[in-house]
């Protein structure tokens, strides 16, 4: 499988280049040649199958035989070693569960296989890899996780200060080793813009080997796509149409959604769950896209305000707006609306969600008015990774599960800076 670069400026690639590289030479994001949809009767049979049968067969087109077959299914089986359990809200709506992980969130799977791919691929190289990644909460935690150890590699994480919730700050700057965080005094996309200036720097680029972590990476971005297979086998009994409430912040989980639906998925639509950052929810109301500066918000992993994915998106439907229309709808919501949404879950269904959940059942609820499907909506961090806004809101103590302890009592070690001059100052150095 080739890569090729969606500015169209740049050589076509290796599954392996696309990933040391992260973003490509003319700064692209990296995009398959092609995507050769599977034998309808492995969707038929896919109850009998492990997850990790599924996600081997669902990801090997774009991997081997760079990653020979069995390494392949050695990291598959290493990434997917927790659950992703399918809990039922009403008839009509279901949640997946995607915070089962060491750091519980979502991003556990794509930045663990992404840091087995890289490491396969480092392991006879004597130069290191600096991974350099801006985080709005849950990323910093799960790919300083994934990364943790690994030969090497050293990792920087950038996160703004005071705009994630405590355990996601711990999360990322408790770690040590090859980890490192920087507190930048601004919002997250500050953080991103100075990371994609980082790339863009002769400077820097010709004394270091960088690569990025966020989704926009490939090896990050595809391995979401397994979510959507494990739901679809445990509501495939149901008999009726799925749909997916994807709560969006840079749209790199339901970017990997559709191409999961490329690969023969059925999947009847795609609802992009927004808080107040509502870029996209705009240009499927205008066609006119018009990025603009984030905005804080209580479902903070969200808070972006110009998604990287969004141009993978807009490819995969051959930057067809009419078919994008068909296939997917787009709600933003405010922070009272999330709040109402956690006191609804726990009062009626006695389920306790995370704000970013609250936000993709909102999502479920407004498709669901006008459709007729069963609509399955991504439960992406544990809820006491925001545990002030959960336990505030519901009004009872949510106990501590043991990923989460295990960090409370760490302490902070972070590198505070204020513009890009100093991160380049501190990477060079």
């Amino acid at each position: 499988m080739k890569y090729y670069s969606l500015n169209k400026k740049a050589p076509n690639t290796t599954f392996e280049d696309a990933v040391v590289r992260g973003l490509a030479p003319d700064k692209g994001l990296y995009f398959p040649e092609s995507i050769t949809p599977l034998d309808a009767s492995f969707f038929e049979t896919i109850e009998d199958k492990s997850n990790t049968e599924i996600a081997y067969e669902a990801i090997k087109q774009f991997i081997v035989p760079e990653i020979p077959e069995d390494v392949l299914k050695t990291i598959i089986e290493e990434t997917l070693n927790f659950d992703f359990p399918v809990v039922d809200i009403n008839e009509n709506i279901s949640t997946l569960e995607l915070f089962h992980g060491p750091t519980m969130a979502f991003k556990d799977v794509g930045a663990r296989f992404m840091a087995r791919c890289l490491g396969y691929f480092n392991k006879t190289n004597t130069n290191n890899v600096t991974v350099l990644v801006a985080t709005s909460g849950d990323t910093g935690g799960a790919v300083a996780n994934g990364f943790l150890g690994v030969k090497g590699v050293n990792v920087v994480i950038l996160y703004p200060s005071g705009k994630v919730s405590d355990i996601q700050e711990k999360q990322l700057t408790t770690l040590g080793k090859n980890i490192t965080a920087l507190e930048v005094d601004g919002v997250f996309d500050d953080c991103q813009d100075m990371v994609k200036r980082a790339f863009m720097d002769e400077a820097l680029t010709s004394k270091m080997q960088l690569t990025s972590a966020n989704s926009i990476n490939i090896a990050r971005w595809l391995p979401q796509l397994f979510y959507y297979m494990f739901a679809y086998k445990q509501l495939k009994s149901k008999h009726k149409d799925i749909a997916f409430s994807v709560p969006s912040g840079n749209f790199g989980n339901i970017c990997a959604g559709m191409v999961a639906q490329k690969l023969g998925l059925p999947i009847k639509h795609f609802i992009a769950a927004n808080n107040a950052n509502d870029t996209v929810v705009n240009y499927m109301a205008t066609q006119s896209y018009n990025p603009k500066p984030s905005v804080q918000t209580i479902s903070n992993a969200m808070d972006v305000g110009n998604p990287s994915n969004f141009i993978r998106i807009l490819e995969l439907h051959d930057n067809n707006f009419e078919a994008l229309q068909a296939n997917l709808s787009s709600y933003s919501y405010t922070d009272d609306e999330t709040k109402a949404a956690l006191l609804e879950l726990y009062n009626d269904f006695t389920y306790v969600a995370d704000p970013h959940g609250a936000v993709g059942y909102l999502g479920a609820k407004a498709y669901l008015e006008n459709n007729d499907a069963h609509v399955v909506f991504l439960e992406t961090a544990h809820p006491t990774k925001f545990l002030d806004i959960v336990e505030d809101v519901i009004r009872e103590n949510v106990d501590l599960p043991p990923q989460i302890e295990a960090v409370m009592d760490k302490e902070k070690v972070a590198v505070a800076i204020s513009s890009y001059e100093e991160l380049k100052d501190f990477l060079l150095k």
